[in-house]
């Protein structure tokens, strides 16, 4: 089995916790499904969860480099030459990046964000597609925040061949 799932903004990728945060129990009542790779609690988007333990280590090992697509919202807005240092690769704390594919979009038709980002008034901010091929803890922030654009929200729309598509926030639809 195989369900995607819309992670809201503040809402754990875990079933449990000892904390008084939000996680997907409070949106899945399905037995015996696990997540296949994580977003962060502030990041939003799809996450795909199955009960094959095979399929789901095929798709969260970055071994087998399956690419992972998220719109990004940044702070500022980079230049060519920026944007050329994420596809080339960055030097973060715990190593160089993969390249990644990136390139400036028009903001893309999501839902409204609560609570909304913050904004100011000198600073503009624009939207980023971004595309890696493995899953460090945080890295599109880290690496948006390495060339000096910090994220301001991050949401994953696509894993390999499953995508987002119409779901909202807190929606799930079960797949092949």
């Amino acid at each position: 089995m195989i369900v995607l799932f819309n992670k809201p903004f503040r809402v754990l990728s875990q079933f449990t916790t000892e904390t008084d945060k939000a996680t997907l129990a409070d949106y899945i009542e399905i037995p015996g499904i696990y997540c296949a790779g994580r977003l962060d609690f502030d990041s939003e988007g799809l996450l795909i969860l199955t009960d094959d333990g095979r399929l789901q280590h095929r798709i969260a090992d970055p071994r087998y480099s399956k690419e992972k697509h998220y719109w990004v919202q940044v702070e500022g807005v980079p230049s060519e030459e920026d944007l050329q240092q994420l596809r080339t690769g960055v030097q973060l704390n715990d190593g160089l990046t993969r390249p990644a594919q990136v390139s400036l979009i028009d903001p893309p038709p999501v839902w409204e964000r609560q609570p909304p980002i913050r904004a100011r008034r000198q600073i503009p901010t624009c939207w980023l597609n971004v595309v890696i091929s493995e899953g460090r803890n945080r890295q599109v922030r880290r690496m948006t925040a390495h060339i000096g654009y910090p994220t301001l929200r991050l949401i994953r729309h696509r894993i390999d061949r499953w995508q987002l598509g119409e779901l909202q926030p807190g929606g799930l639809a079960t797949v092949g």
